[in-house]
């Protein structure tokens, strides 16, 4: 395809900046000195006698936040670059993605000097953090000010814009650096979300209704729920590399078909690594063959991501546990099979130490009866989007667990044991955000090809391929993090850090993504007809759960300053 309207712009032949990646490997170096300079700065309002404060840290947070967002989009321009080298390195690296490294280096290293959008209305500028001029002065005037000054220019965005409508049914973004045995995967998990999920996922939403049976059955097939799981067990045991490739592709589809995989993911990582022998021959080869569905049963109201403040009380008599309390945004509840339940074990004990984890079973309900079980009871909460599998509220009145069903069959572990889970949950979430994220761009990239006015396609005015271009570069970017924290989880590297950057990233550009889609398709895209509608609304969630962006930038800079406390 050929756009009169893109080819006119002083493009083609000069948007590539000359030595790309030795000046991508310079601004790198000169961003990693500023984010040097960033935390230096902010350690100037946090530190107290040379130890991190963490009342100076939450007084401070607007700052502090910043400087997690600055440490996260470095790292996403490292990974970036790494890709960019090792696809050289083996004569890969096209034009699709040498543009894509340009474009992300520019406007990346162009909003740490001059400013980035934690959210719309919060922007972190590096006098926020207490950085001087002249920091922000010697960084312009190093190798990074050539791409603040021409990385991201109009030219580049054109460019990629064209290459990236060549096909706009099927979509060449570049190439993502997979092995073949990835590369295989993602294929076969891409026809899947083509042929049986895209089709009828908006019919889905519109009618608010479970993700069909026949559709789970068919991802237990595939092996979706055993993917990381050993195979004594009968799992795949492809790691979280792979998990994340397959997650991408089938919540390009739907976020809710993705989002399945999480809550086996969840618990089988639960029991692998806490349960007793017993535990693992029980739950684990049910988990992967997809006999079971799980579900998650952590929040409570009013607390939120405090979870030190959870209430719900299960209280030992004799060989059961009674369980007490209210839970909520509960997903996929009620068709679930299995719950992994966090409660209080010891009343006495404040804060986390007196939580423990059951793995505890229950009857799959229905719509009329979602729980029916003794002891348990609950209904729906009616939601924007994410609705597959459906949220609910439960309040358990000495619903019965059995005393064996404790994780590990030890107290007072249960808030330790779901630390352990976080790597995997955020990497998981952070591929979820990256399927919508592509969803949005190929759902706009095609309506703009399509869509006539003033006797052309929109795609051919600057600010409807410029945002597609932008897109399709910033997730690649936010891939490239996430594949990183998976490889450092396969390696068995404590990632904590790599992935809560990935999560914060990932689901902050689906909602990007999502809503230029919608600016694509004006009116249109407010029209509940229209797919990226439900995109949007499925994007909305990413920056909300498995961590709020707030929490999450509060975690990372946590993490990076030291803090003791």
């Amino acid at each position: 395809m050929t756009l009169g309207a893109v080819a006119e712009t002083p493009s083609s032949g000069d948007a590539l900046l000359p030595d790309l990646i030795a000046t991508c490997r310079d601004s790198l170096a000169a961003a990693d000195r500023f984010v040097a300079d960033a935390k230096h700065a902010l350690s100037n309002f946090v530190a107290d006698e040379g130890r991190v404060s963490g009342a100076a840290l939450e007084q401070h947070q607007f700052a502090a936040h910043g400087y997690a967002w600055m440490a996260t989009y470095v790292e996403a321009l490292r990974q970036t670059l790494g890709w960019a080298e090792r696809l050289d390195g083996e004569g890969r690296l096209g034009e699709r993605e040498a543009l894509q490294v340009q474009i992300v280096f520019g406007e990346y290293l162009a909003q740490l000097a001059g400013g980035i959008a934690m959210s719309q209305g919060e922007v972190a500028r590096p006098s926020d953090l207490g950085i001087d001029e002249g920091a922000v002065e010697t960084l312009r005037r190093s190798t990074a000010g050539v791409m603040i000054g021409r990385g991201n220019s109009a030219s580049a965005r054109a460019q990629l814009g064209e290459l990236i409508a060549e096909s706009p049914d099927t979509g060449d973004f570049g190439n993502l650096g997979l092995d073949e045995t990835l590369g295989m995967i993602r294929d076969q998990f891409r026809r899947f979300s083509d042929e049986k999920v895209l089709p009828v996922a908006h019919d889905w939403h519109v009618k608010d209704v479970l993700i069909p049976i026949e559709i789970i059955d068919e991802m237990s097939e595939l092996g979706v729920f055993g993917l990381t799981i050993p195979e004594n067990f009968g799992g795949l045991a492809l790691g979280k590399t792979a998990m994340c490739v397959v997650s991408e592709e089938l919540s390009r589809g739907y976020i809710g078909v993705g989002s399945l995989g999480t809550r086996s993911e969840i618990a089988a990582e639960l029991v692998r690594i806490h349960g007793t022998d017993a535990q693992k021959e029980r739950w684990l080869s049910r988990l992967a063959s997809g006999e079971i569905l799980p579900t998650a049963v952590f929040t409570e109201p009013n607390v939120g991501s405090d979870m030190g403040s959870l209430r719900t009380r299960a209280i030992r008599d004799g060989n059961i546990y009674r369980v007490t309390g209210n839970k909520t945004w509960i997903t996929h509840g009620a068709r679930s099979d299995m719950m992994t339940l966090l409660a209080r074990t010891d009343p006495d004990e404040p804060g986390y130490r007196g939580l423990s984890m059951f793995i505890a079973e229950k009857p799959r309900g229905t719509d009329a009866d979602p729980f029916p079980a003794p002891g348990m009871s609950g209904g729906e909460i009616r939601v924007l989007g994410y609705r597959g599998m459906k949220e609910y509220e439960i309040s358990f009145d000495g619903f019965e667990v059995p005393a064996d069903s404790l994780l590990g069959e030890e107290e007072g572990n249960g808030f330790k044991q779901l630390m352990a889970t976080f790597e995997s949950a955020r990497i998981q979430t952070a591929a979820r955000a990256i399927g919508v994220a592509q969803s949005a761009l190929e759902t706009g990239l095609r309506y703009a090809c399509e869509r006539q006015q003033f006797g052309k396609q929109i795609f051919a005015f600057p600010r409807v391929h410029g945002k597609l271009a932008w897109a399709a570069a910033e997730i690649m970017a936010a891939r490239q993090l996430t594949y990183f924290a998976a490889r450092e989880k396969d390696a068995d590297r404590r990632c904590d850090l790599e992935a809560g950057m990935a999560k914060l990233l990932a689901a902050r550009v689906a909602w990007s993504a999502a809503d230029n889609a919608v600016q694509i398709h004006g009116g249109n895209g407010y029209a509940e007809e229209f797919p990226i509608s439900r995109i949007m609304c499925d994007a909305r969630i990413l920056n909300i759960f498995e961590g709020a962006a707030e929490i999450q930038a509060q975690v990372i800079a946590r993490r990076l300053l030291g803090s003791r406390n």
